[in-house]
């Protein structure tokens, strides 16, 4: 009886052992194991790699009294990244590790890696150990998890949209010259001395050198007369007609005479009682009380009124009667004249011989229209010199940019006078940009309203990892970003259609990626080979895990 009882519990140990395994059988039988990430393809998003992995233990595997050591290690051709390890324990082991128990069970970790380069083409492995009574038994080999990694958000071009201050130059130049004659009170009697004036000549002489000048042509002839608003408003009104039909009466006979012979639609009009007129002549005025007059302007619309509150000021209204009133008993002759400015070919040609000529607007005008950024730069220079214009500075900053040299176009952002100008915030952002100081930036494009500075933004959306933010940014610009970013985003025949008509290289790149992605072998071969022609992008084909599965 004692016989078979020692056989029964030598077979009730030996199936123990069978069961919970030893540690050296743990090590041994890592094909047990089921391990799984997401990623299964690892990709770097805003310079990190993150990979969620589970293992999962079957029943009866992990001894109670043993310790796994799991450590994560990213290989990659010159090297490898291994993360702390990982503790797991059995449940009878005393440490404070992350219990696995007899029955078995699933471990779920998320690992993240520093982008390094290298990493592009890589792979992470699981390498584990038991630990049991100090002894460290490997397992007989690590797990390849996942394959790695991919870098195309690094494709995202950072140069930059540019953006240059604009002019306000006019092709077309509206300007006015003019001349009046005074009335007695009253009167609507055209005085003979009034049309001899030095000031009616001076008009006439206008009028007829117009006809030898090439770039003025008078357009139309406005004549408006005036009763001063003092009187009755219906005698003012119809005082004021009687002038305006002499005043076009004597334009028509003397003013624009045989001599002169200039034609012209002639508009003619009245104002009843200048308030307007008067107005101005009290501003700019020294009489004594004028804040006072001014403030019962203000205060009273009605023109009677007006008149009433003013001519009980008895001193003032003599004042008033004596210099300011007789000036409002006029007629103005106003001549509307349309000034052709320089053509852009005339412009051009000035730069290169005649710059001094040219204004401030010329000037920025003059170098928006030059496709070389060097002149570019000569033209803002002039600008700067000249009129210390912000605009310029502004653009100058821009010129260098368009030319890479980075710290010149800092150094011209630094003597920017309007800090919260929208093109001097773009392109203080892209210097930032292009400094790597992206938090600087994103600060700069915030402060712009320009489209230039969303697509900005963007660029640092893609560096961040926010892709659905950097596609709203870029939604319509019809750039390479754009189409990148519909690619990152899974949006495959919308990056296509935007680069359908791109052949450079980078296009090409772009264009190879997405035929991999849809599994078109022959497509992406066929783009690949006009990315040859770019050393850079082809040294990058060949490592990157895009194409992997067309190689």
């Amino acid at each position: 009886m004692k016989k078979i009882f020692n056989v029964l519990m030598f077979a009730a140990a030996a199936m123990l052992v069978q069961s919970c395994g030893s540690p050296k059988k743990m090590a041994e039988s890592a094909e047990d194991l089921s391990v799984s990430c997401n990623p299964q393809v690892l990709e770097v998003v805003a310079g990190n790699i993150k990979a969620d992995v589970t293992v999962t233990f079957p029943e009866d595997f992990f001894h109670p009294k043993a310790i796994v050591e799991v450590v994560p290690v990213l290989v990659y051709e010159g090297g490898e990244t291994a993360l702390d390890p990982v503790m797991l324990q059995g449940e009878d082991v005393t440490e404070n590790y992350q219990v696995v128990p007899e029955a078995g069970g699933s471990i779920s970790r998320t690992f993240e890696f520093a982008y390094t380069e290298g990493v592009e083409d890589s792979y992470l492995e699981l390498r584990m150990t038991v630990i049991h009574k100090d002894k460290r038994i490997p397992f007989t080999a690590p797990y390849k998890v996942a394959d790695g990694a991919n870098t195309t958000y690094m494709l995202v071009k950072t140069g930059g949209s540019l953006a240059y201050a604009p002019d306000a130059y006019q092709a077309i130049i509206n300007e006015q010259n003019e001349a009046q004659i005074l009335y007695l009170i009253n009167s609507a009697t055209v005085r003979p001395s009034q049309l001899k004036s030095d000031e009616i000549k001076a008009f006439q002489e206008f009028l007829t050198n117009l006809k030898a000048d090439e770039r003025r042509e008078l357009v139309s002839t406005d004549i408006i007369a005036y009763a001063s608003p003092d009187g009755k408003e219906d005698f003012n009104a119809k005082l004021s007609e009687r002038r305006a039909k002499t005043a076009s009466d004597a334009f028509s006979k003397k003013i624009n005479n045989k001599n002169v012979g200039i034609e012209t639609t002639v508009n003619t009009s009245n104002v009843d009682e200048d308030w307007d007129g008067f107005q101005a002549l009290v501003s700019n005025s020294s009489i004594e009380d004028k804040d006072l007059i001014l403030r019962v302007l203000e205060m009273y619309s009605d023109p009677a009124v007006r008149e009433r509150e003013i001519k009980n000021m008895s001193e003032v209204y003599t004042t008033l009667k004596k210099d300011i009133l007789p000036e409002l008993r006029r007629a103005r002759f106003i001549a509307n004249i349309e000034f052709t400015n320089y053509s852009n070919d005339e412009l051009i040609a000035l730069v290169n011989d005649n710059i001094e000529i040219l204004d401030e607007e010329a000037l920025l005008r003059a170098a928006s229209l030059l496709e070389d950024a060097d002149q570019k730069v000569t033209v803002y220079q002039k600008a700067i010199e000249k009129f210390n214009s912000d605009r310029a500075r502004i653009n100058l900053g821009v010129a260098y940019l368009a030319l890479g040299k980075n710290a010149d176009a800092e150094n011209a952002l630094a003597s920017v006078s309007d800090k919260n100008n929208a093109y001097y915030n773009n392109a203080a952002g892209v210097v930032a940009l292009r400094k790597g100081d992206n938090e600087a930036a994103a600060a700069a494009f915030n402060k712009s309203s320009l489209k230039e500075a969303q697509y900005n933004l963007a660029v640092i959306d893609i560096l961040n990892g926010n892709y659905a933010d950097a596609a709203a940014k870029l939604n319509g610009a019809g750039c390479s970003n754009e189409a990148l970013v519909n690619i990152l985003n899974g949006n495959l025949d919308a990056a296509a259609a935007i680069i359908a008509d791109c052949n450079c290289a980078y296009s090409s790149y772009l264009k190879a990626i997405i035929a991999a992605r849809q599994g078109d072998v022959e497509a992406a071969n066929a783009a690949l080979e006009n990315v040859a022609k770019d050393e850079a992008l082809a040294a990058r084909a060949e490592n990157d895990i895009e194409f992997a599965k067309i190689r």
